[in-house]
């Protein structure tokens, strides 16, 4: 809790992730007064949304938070679960930012020539300007047709999956092959359990490629300093899902067809149930293709990135197929297939409906420029391709904190804060 107890303040950063704590660093550096109001714990989703053999998927030399940059003896390999934590511990105590815990913010609104007005579970706020560091990962994603399956049938969403040690005996429908999906389809499977995975559009990459970590030659060649107004596909690359890849056991390929060979049952994509029968479009080679078709491109781009710079690497060959599928099934009985348990890696869903303000396209996203909305004092901070590709990770955020605070401080030496009734009383905390 901060020390002071005022309801008004410069500054209000409602979230405590890394974003929140990051942009609190930049503040505390311009002596600019504010609050963060964290509605769990700081950083609590490391903690509370991870499964248990979780990693990162980039290299821990990319771990530069605000004044606190990864110092370990590993900065070509992946930290797991708990020393992302045990970072990120360190981090909070770093900037021992003024924060509230547990409390939620309600709504964010504001009137013409006033201030802004930030009702939450502990009474209400006011600030001259205020930052959403919440995230975009709000609501899980469970599809309707969730509600069609068998009273008995155990289901989890990905961000409630610890270990395979959770569900029953059975087989596993992963349901998505994203990030979280791929690599919890292989945590299953490397457990010895007998997964069925509904494969979707996601692209993949190459752990290592050519004698460096991809990440290591994406850098070289510049291409998370890319903003977001430079990219061929402008703001529609938000809308692109991650590659898949692991760090898993100092990192490899997640490679599906292997997969396959060794007895994971894959289909494409999957739409509906219909009584006992599961249904699935017939898009199964296609979705394989096109992930080895991101993965041949970015390593074709590295090779002429080599040749341009007279570099002395390794060879590289493009990936060639180890399985194809006979053909593209498109049902599968629950029951005679014994899946006892599904788990819904279709990803999360932004929630911004407590911001009162217009700032938002027809899908509910945030409309912004590195963060800046078009209503002057308010802020966006840890959104996935913010400004550059690192923006919702350890390696942008700094940079995107840092501007945002450029901005605060620009905004607050032109306008001195609209007076009003009660500011700086005592807050009503109890």
């Amino acid at each position: 809790m901060p020390e002071t107890h005022t309801t008004h303040y410069s500054v209000i950063v409602i979230g405590g992730g890394q974003s929140g704590l990051s942009l609190s660093y930049c503040l505390q550096q311009r002596g600019i007064d504010h609050l963060v109001i964290e509605k769990r714990s700081l950083v609590h989703s490391w903690r509370t949304q991870r499964w248990d053999t979780f990693c990162l998927v980039t290299p821990n030399w990319q771990c530069k938070l605000p004044g606190y940059a990864y110092e370990g003896n590993d900065p070509h390999g992946f930290m797991v679960k708990d020393q992302i934590n045990e970072w990120l511990t360190g981090f909070v105590k770093h900037v021992n930012a003024p924060a509230l815990e547990g409390v939620v913010v309600q709504k964010v609104s504001q009137k013409e020539r006033e201030p802004f007005k930030v009702d939450t579970s502990r009474g209400t706020f006011t600030a001259d300007q205020v930052v959403v560091a919440s995230g975009g990962y709000h609501k899980p994603i469970v599809p309707r047709m969730a509600e069609k399956l068998p009273k008995g049938m155990v289901q989890m969403h990905s961000a409630e999956y610890r270990n395979p040690q959770q569900l029953p005996e059975g087989k596993v429908l992963v349901v998505g092959c994203g990030q979280s999906g791929s690599q919890l389809a292989e945590d299953l499977h490397l457990a010895g359990r007998e997964v069925v995975l509904a494969t979707g559009d996601a692209p993949r990459c190459a752990r290592f490629y050519r004698g460096k970590d991809v990440v290591d030659w994406l850098a070289d060649m510049n291409y998370y300093d890319l903003p977001v107004s430079q990219h061929p596909l402008r703001e529609g690359v938000r809308d692109n899902t991650n590659h898949y890849v692991t760090g898993r056991d100092g990192g490899r390929d997640i490679d599906l067809r292997k997969f396959a060979r060794e007895g994971m049952e894959l289909y494409g994509i999957l739409t509906d149930l219909d009584g006992d029968e599961l249904k699935f479009m017939p898009n199964l080679k296609h979705n394989l293709d096109f992930a080895d078709q991101i993965y041949n491109g970015i390593n074709a781009s590295i090779d002429k990135y080599i040749a341009s710079q007279g570099i002395t690497a390794p060879p590289g060959e493009p990936y060639v197929p180890v399985w194809e599928p006979a053909a593209e099934r498109t049902s599968l009985s629950l029951k005679k297939s014994g899946i006892t348990s599904v788990i819904w890696c279709i990803g999360f869903s932004p929630e911004f409906t407590w911001v009162d303000a217009s700032v938002f396209n027809g899908k509910g996203d945030p409309v912004h420029h590195r963060g800046v909305t078009s209503h002057p004092g308010l802020y966006f901070l840890g959104l996935p391709w913010l400004h550059t590709w690192g923006s919702g990770r350890f390696s942008g955020v700094a940079r995107d904190a840092l501007y945002l605070a450029e901005q605060i401080e620009g905004r607050l030496a032109q306008k001195q804060p609209v007076p009003h009734e009660g500011q700086r009383e005592m807050a009503l905390l109890s």
